[in-house]
This record gives C-alpha cells, structure tokens and sequence, in this order.
C-alpha cells in the first residue's frame, strides 16, 4: 500500500494521470475535454463551486474552550484561534484560505494545506494551501496492522519534492472510498459537464453561423475542385457570422441551397440547457436556486430551500472542517478542551422583522436577555441588559388554579360574549385606507407591466416567440422579486397602515380582558404581518400573470391574456383585497394581544345574516389560542351537494374563506 503514484510509468502499465494526458483529458460521452480546469469555465459548475466556497469561507471559524461544568467561551489565547479566525500565512486572509481548500475539495476531491510548525515548541505558525495537481495523497504500513497517510508534492518548475507527514498537513476531503482520498466531482460528474459545454460550444458555432443550421450548396453540373472551393469561400464569405446573418443571397446558373441538420428548437437546445443546470445542482447537492435556476423557486418556498441547502449541502462540510482542525491540527490532550465550530448564525438570520420576532420570543420567556440580542445584531451592550425576564403567569405544573387567576381573566369572564362593535368600527375606517393603497398598487403594476408587454411581446417587433416570452418572464421576475419594485412600493405603504390599524385594535382587545393596553406592543408583530402579505401578494400577482403568458399558444395570446389579467386586477383586486384584510387583520391583531394577556381559549363566533354552510359548521367551536380552528387540509362540509372546503393552511382565527366575515372571542 504505497503511494498512489510509482516511480515508474511504462507503456504497458500507464498511470491514470499519463492515460488523461495522452487523450486531451477524461473520457466522456459528449467528446469535450473534461479536467478540473476545463470545468471551471462551466458556468453551473463554477457557479455551484464558487457558492459553496464561499459561503463557507465568509463563515467565522472560532476555536472555543469548554468551561466546566458546561458552557464554552472563545479560545482567544490559543495560537490556533488567530489562524482559523484572521490570518492563516502573511499572504492570505481567513477567508481567501478557506475558499481556496473548499475549491479544491469539490473540484479535486481533496483540500490539502501545509502546517508550518516551530521547530523548537512545535506550535503552529502558518497553513499554506497546496496545488492539488502537484499532490499525490497515499497511504504507507508503518507497521503489521499499521498505516499511516503520506503527501507526496512535486513542483518541478521550482524544484520541490517533498513527503509530508500526517502532522504537517491540514487535509479537507470530501466524499471517499478509502477513508484517505475524497472522490474528485470533476471525474465523476465528466459527462455532464462535457454535456453542458457541448451546448455551449454548439450554441456559440449557431450565433458563428448566422444563428441558423448548415448546409449544402447544389449545382446541376460537375464543378471541377477549384469552382467546388471557390463557391464554398464566396458563400461563408458572404454570410457566415452573426454580423452576416440575413442578407440576400443571389444564386446563378441553376445553383440551390439546402438545409442541412436540425434546428435548435426541434434539437431541444434550451430544454437541454436548462436541465444540465439542474444536472449540476444535483452532482453539488444543491437547490437550483443557488446556481441561478429560479423554474421552481417561489417566495413561498425559497426561505425552505435556503435551510435545505445549510442542512444538506453545507452542514457535512462544517462537520468536515471542524473534525479535520479537532484531529490534526490539536494535540491529543487537548481535544478534550478545546474544539472549532463555524458560527452559521449569519446564513440562519431571516429580515429583520422575522428576527425581532424571534427576539421577542426568546425575551418575553426568559432565555433571552436585552444583551444577548444587541450581541447578535453587533450592538454594544448596555447598562441592566443581562437580566433575564419570565411572565408573571408562569407557575410550575401543579399549583392550585387558583394562582394562575388573574383580575385580566375574571374580567375576561364576565365579558364573555361582549360584541365587538369597536373592531366593526375600526375595520370600517380603515378598510377606504387599504382600499386606497391597492388601488395604488394595480396602477403601479398595470403601468409597468404593459410597458413590458410592449417591450418584450409585441407581435410587430418581429422577434422569436421563445426569446421574447423569455425576456418577458425575466424582466416580470424582477418587478416581482422579493426586494423588488412592487414589494417595495407596497411595502412602503402597508407597514405604517398595518401598524396603526393593529395598534388601535391591540388597545380594544387588551379592554376587552380587561389588560392594561400599554403593556400589549405589536410594533413587531404588525410589521411581520404586513411583509408577509406583501410577500403573499408579490408571489400570487407574479404567479398569475406567469401562468397567464405560459398557457397561451401565440404572441398575440400572450399579450391578450397578459393585459386581461391586468384589466380583471382594475376592476376586482382593491375590493377583494380590503374585504380580506378588514376581517384578518382585526381578529390576527386582536388574538396576538389575547396571548399577550394571558388568554387561554377564544371561540369562533359566525357573523351575518345569510351564514355560509362552512361558517355555520365553525359557529360556536372553541379551542386554545395556539392551537387552529382549521388545520391545512382538513374538509369542512357544507349542507349542499356534499361540497366540502379543503383548508389550505391552518387557519386560527376568519376568515376561512373569501367572503367570511366571523369572528373570534375570548374565553
């Protein structure tokens, strides 16, 4: 069991290196050169490469002590901590050397660095990355039953030939089959890429060819050798090259041109294009999203796959890095003390409204204290900011119920059942303002998006139908995308009126129970409510008018559909959307400061004169606060028809659906 690579390399026994060599490469089936260079000019296999380095490399690393009897604190003092955290060697910073051993763990299989120690106290000083093309990893018997890995580093231009010791390397492998090696991505995924460059080499020869197939010249004579080459110059010479495409061409004495290949539309050009990005995604273990294929991304979803990819694609190799500092780079007595650890906390973090909220949370129930979040948003701490604080109502299990009383929750009884005239009131006044603020909204959208109908869609532009809906469906993407224009400007305009219009109901509810209405806050919540429907409008107007240009057959289709939809917007979204809002809104503001008050159960309470057959069924229900009246899909039935209402999210307080007008109550 020597190193991977003999001394010798003969004829009749080549080493794999010598056989890459000789054929320009790895073997694949689309005949494209394939080695870890070659790879790198594959945009989804740079661009998967590249987020994964990099990600990881703008993580901190922080080598932490174990306090005793639990708890950690960072290892400051330790010689290792300064070079995992700032600065490995005097030429590269923490992250340039983490990106560069992620690159080669990917692409190579193995990141390798080497660990210059004192010679005198043995203490590490620098880690150098090493070139994975001069680096030949194996494994020596040091003994019966005894191995040990060897690094062999040849540099011929500079004349350094070395064997290093398992205590003089830093080694990042990935995926293996030994337990030594990692597999190298770039070898094993040679068929995709060599795919996905072929295209690319295709589509550039196509554009080289005045974007249209070849083909054959045809004279009805015999052309002697010289008139044969001579037309063939003067053909390209005319028209070969973009810049050529479409001119006039002039045939004489009976000569005739033929088509000859496919089209890149009947070969699936696009399609295939698309799936190699997808095909690269999967080699990498990532979301598509991440390397730019955003087909099945959605706003509802991205958040999901942003956590999918740090649990799946970059957890192992947190793990791996971790590991590797823990048993090479530490002594074996001090392993038990001291360990490394990323601080992922940075790619967790949401907006900010969803980290407030979060905040919140951890403060109202004690394990969170004023300083702990000002550290987490870089904040200096101030004076008072460690205590930490409980509510009041928190007793342990078994105490008489009697304790749990409160005079909030005896006023809450004796109210029971007090109709809420006030949330009628304030639902009426502010539904013109929500009403106003849509209209808003569908003349902002209607504008731009007719502009791009023209731009991108008018059948007079005489443009190819797949690269103008293409153009359209990408400059739609960015009007609608979550920090885009139409979030923004809605944005702008719902969080101040949502935040009012909660804070006038918080102060009715806290009467309601009898609270004292200035220790109900709902800043907090009120802006995360407001950027989640903003989120949920964005996503539903940009679904629709997708779905709207993909379902018709032709341009002109396209743009009938596309102006339809934004016509139907004019004349039935404000309406909808107010009546939505005014009845979720007042019954989501007043259940958040029913919690806060200690409110244990609210009722569902049908409203109105003609009630639905799905509202009548809710009428009366009672359940705790946190739990749903209507859990995602479940099926309400109706009294007509056997139609039944399947819930598409769970629902804790009305509406149930469009139309409803209930209410909820507390207990």
């Amino acid at each position: 069991m020597g190193l991977m690579r003999s001394a010798l390399s003969g004829i009749a026994t080549p080493e794999k290196w010598v056989e890459d060599w000789m054929r320009g490469g790895s073997n694949n089936s689309a005949g494209i050169r394939v080695d870890q260079d070659t790879a790198l000019t594959y945009s989804p296999f740079f661009a998967g490469v590249r987020v994964l380095a990099e990600d990881l490399g703008a993580l901190p690393m922080f080598l932490y002590e174990r306090l005793a009897p639990r708890g950690k604190q960072r290892a400051t003092g330790h010689p290792l901590y300064a070079l995992l955290h700032d600065q490995p060697n005097p030429m590269m910073s923490a992250v340039q050397f983490k990106e560069t051993l992620m690159g080669h763990a990917i692409t190579w299989g193995n990141g390798v660095a080497y660990v210059v120690s004192n010679k005198r106290t043995g203490v590490i000083e620098e880690m150098w990355p090493l070139r994975p093309d001069r680096l030949t990893i194996g494994v020596k018997r040091t003994g019966p039953g005894q191995f040990e890995r060897r690094y062999r580093y040849d540099d011929d231009v500079n004349g350094i030939h070395v064997t290093l010791l398992p205590h003089e390397v830093l080694h990042i492998a990935g995926l293996g089959f030994d337990g030594v090696r990692g597999y190298s991505v770039v070898e094993l995924a040679a068929n995709a890429i060599g795919l996905g460059l072929a295209t690319e080499h295709h589509g550039a020869k196509v554009f080289s060819n005045g974007a249209a197939p070849g083909g054959a010249l045809s004279h009805p004579g015999n052309l002697s050798p010289e008139a044969r080459h001579r037309m063939a110059d003067d053909w390209e010479n005319i028209h070969k090259g973009i810049d050529r495409a479409h001119r006039v061409a002039i045939l004489e004495e009976g000569v005739t041109f033929q088509q000859v290949g496919i089209s890149n539309d009947d070969a699936q050009f696009l399609e295939t294009r698309k799936l190699q990005v997808t095909e690269m995604a999967r080699w990498l273990r990532l979301p598509p999203h991440k390397i730019g294929d955003l087909d099945r991304a959605t706003f509802s979803n991205i958040e999901q796959q942003q956590l999918d990819y740090i649990q799946g694609a970059l957890n192992i190799w947190f793990v791996r890095w971790e590991q590797a500092v823990l048993t090479q780079l530490l002594l074996p007595e001090e392993r038990t003390t001291f360990y490394a650890e990323f601080l992922v906390d940075s790619l967790l973090r949401g907006d900010t409204a969803a980290r407030y909220a979060a905040y919140a949370i951890g403060r109202q129930w004690g394990w969170l204290s004023a300083n702990d979040v000002r550290e987490r948003e870089n904040m200096n701490p101030v004076e008072g900011g460690d205590a930490y604080l409980v509510p009041l109502n928190m007793v342990p299990a078994g105490g008489e119920r009697g304790a749990l009383e409160s005079n909030a929750m005896r006023r809450a009884r004796l109210m029971r059942g007090r109709a809420s005239t006030v949330r009628d009131k304030l639902a009426d006044a502010y539904g013109p303002k929500i009403r106003e603020s849509v209209t808003e909204l569908v003349e902002f959208e209607v504008e731009k998006v007719t502009a791009l109908v023209a731009q991108h869609l008018e059948p007079d532009r005489g443009r190819l139908r797949t690269r103008s809906l293409s153009g359209f469906l990408t400059a739609l993407s960015a009007l609608y995308a979550t920090d885009g224009p139409v979030a923004e400007m809605l944005g702008e305009l719902w969080v101040p009126l949502f935040s009012v219009f909660a804070a006038d109901v918080a102060a009715d509810a806290a009467e309601e129970v009898g609270a004292e209405d200035e220790d109900i806050d709902l800043t907090v919540w009120a802006r995360a409510y407001a950027l989640a429907h903003v989120a949920y409008q964005v996503a539903s107007s940009y679904g629709q008018l997708r779905s709207a240009a993909q379902s018709a057959d032709t341009p002109e289709a396209i743009v009938s559909d596309v102006l339809a939809r934004l016509a139907k917007w004019e004349d039935e979204k404000p309406d909808k959307v107010t009546r939505w809002e005014t009845t979720q809104l007042p019954n989501a503001a007043a259940r958040e400061a029913w919690r806060d008050a200690g409110v244990k159960r609210i009722q569902w309470v049908a409203r109105g004169s003609e009630n639905c057959p799905y509202c009548t069924k809710l009428d009366g229900t009672v359940r705790e606060i946190e739990d749903p009246f209507v859990a995602k899909g479940d099926e309400i039935d109706g009294d007509t028809d056997g139609e039944k209402l399947v819930a598409k999210r769970d629902t804790f307080h009305p509406p149930v659906h469009a139309g409803c007008q209930c209410q909820v109550i507390p207990l």
